[in-house]
């Protein structure tokens, strides 16, 4: 019974975050967005900003994945409300989110590593864009492989490209497909 209550609690987080996953022959499809929020939100998102003033309280985000059986990954970041004109860094991390910026661990890697030289685009998921004039952006990226069972849990917005500053992060339902 306790399985049963942990799966329904997925399924409403999911549907309170707008979001959607779907495994098929075909492999594995999901769609999610949010508002983001602050930390301390009295009521809270599965989007949160740890620096208002990069990623305003209000802005939103929205992260779909398409994973085909067998391998290839698609991954796209749509956003709005952001600061127009700045460039955000933004990457797939393992953890979740969490009050604190730093509980989203590392980057998923898909080969993991320790070396700075397998820190790559074609090692990771990497969705950087610069807002544009009203604030939104969009980016995405294709890999020929996929993500491992719950190695993949959010998506992290870095002040900018190089910056290793947490500005905000989302929590995502990302799948697989075996």
């Amino acid at each position: 019974m306790v399985a049963g209550i942990c799966a329904g609690a997925v399924v409403a987080a999911l549907l309170a975050s707008g979001g959607t996953g779907t495994g098929s022959p075909d492999g594995y499809s999901m769609r999610t967005d949010a508002r983001f929020a602050p930390v301390a939100a009295l009521v809270p998102s599965a989007a949160v900003t740890y620096d208002a003033k990069l990623v305003p309280a209000a802005a939103w985000i929205e992260v779909s994945q398409h994973t085909t059986r067998g391998g290839a990954t698609t991954v796209k970041l749509r956003v709005d409300g952001m600061v127009p004109g700045h460039a955000y860094a933004v990457h797939v991390h393992q953890k979740p989110c969490g009050a604190d910026p730093a509980a989203a661990g590392g980057h998923f890697q898909h080969k993991p590593s320790t070396d700075p030289a397998d820190i790559t685009a074609d090692n990771e998921v990497w969705l950087d864009f610069t807002a544009d004039e009203h604030g939104a952006g969009e980016a995405s990226a294709r890999h020929d492989w996929n993500f491992r069972q719950g190695e993949a849990s959010s998506v992290v917005i870095h002040d900018m490209p190089g910056s290793r500053v947490r500005a905000a992060c989302f929590t995502v339902p990302f799948g697989w497909a075996p």
